[in-house]
């Protein structure tokens, strides 16, 4: 497969030189895959280089400190700081090269790439199976294959996913971001319990089992019903079910014992109490001043 890998590193010399996309364009100096990398000078660049381990191990020298590098290493050296790579039995290296063409991107594109430039944490470990592995060894097997209709951009598009999942792994994550990231998140779960709700009126729908259902504790789900909407997880199942029984009521000629079978109640009269403590009239009642409404015409 590394045979692929040198033939892709030629191609890409070739095709994929700029890469434009989402308010930045990245100018990329070089594409590199080398089998038996042993020690370099200490040099350092006018630009980002970023090397992934697929093989062997050595050591990464920054100024006065020396990190370990092994399989599945991803190491990023930065503008304008010497470095130095050093390996006794050699490294089988990807690597790339690249830079922000500042004239051509967004402020927020050049304060991001500042932000890297000056991250502290510059040596991580990326398993084969994740994302940047994987996109690097595809970009450079489709970079390998003979030219077609399709593969100028297909290169451009991996090479793009490529180095934006570069730069992500090295930005610095602010509290700001990983809050917006547990936020999410919480939403995500919080959508989810909602339509389990929906689609499951006619069960019992005991907090523990919607939690269950979910993977998480009761106490948390809880706390997201209460944080994120302002009520329990109690009141808002009453109010899906008062809410499918009026739909039910106005839409059906159900039985409204059928109609509270159906929306999870125990019995009618347990069903009547909820329902007029809601919507302030019984259920009858409300089917019957639904029904005169739509009966109603009017004339100039």
């Amino acid at each position: 497969m590394f045979n692929k890998f040198i033939a892709g590193k030629i191609a890409l010399n070739e095709y994929v030189h700029r890469i434009e996309n989402n308010g930045a364009a990245f100018y990329v100096n070089y594409w590199g895959a080398i089998l038996k990398h042993y020690n370099t000078l200490s040099h350092k660049h006018s630009f980002f280089e970023i090397c992934y381990v697929l093989e062997g191990d050595g050591i990464y020298v920054e100024g006065d400190c020396a990190y370990p590098i092994q399989k599945n290493t991803m190491f990023l050296s930065r503008p304008d700081i010497t470095h130095q790579i050093q390996s006794e039995k050699g490294l089988v290296l990807l690597y790339v090269g690249f830079d922000l063409i500042e004239s051509d991107s967004s402020e927020e594109w050049i304060h991001k790439m500042k932000e890297v430039a000056k991250c502290s944490e510059f040596i991580i470990d990326k398993h084969k199976e994740e994302a940047i592995p994987m996109i690097w060894k595809s970009l450079l097997l489709q970079a390998a294959k003979a030219e077609h209709i399709f593969f100028k951009g297909i290169l451009d598009n991996l090479a793009s996913s490529l180095i934006f999942s570069i730069i992500e792994a090295f930005i610095p994550k602010t509290e700001y971001q990983n809050d917006k990231s547990i936020h999410k998140k919480s939403s995500i779960i919080l959508n989810q319990a909602k339509l389990f709700i929906k689609d499951n009126l006619a069960t019992s729908l005991k907090l523990t089992e919607t939690a269950g259902h979910l993977h998480i504790s009761s106490r948390h789900l809880s706390r997201l019903f209460t944080s994120e909407l302002g009520i329990s997880y109690t009141e808002y199942v009453q109010n899906e079910r008062i809410q499918q029984a009026a739909i039910l009521l106005k839409t059906t000629d159900l039985l409204i014992k059928d109609i509270a079978e159906e929306t999870g109640f125990s019995n009618i009269h347990y069903f009547t109490r909820v329902f007029h403590s809601v919507m302030n009239c019984s259920p009858g009642r409300f089917r019957t001043l639904y029904t005169k409404l739509k009966t109603i015409t009017y004339k100039d």
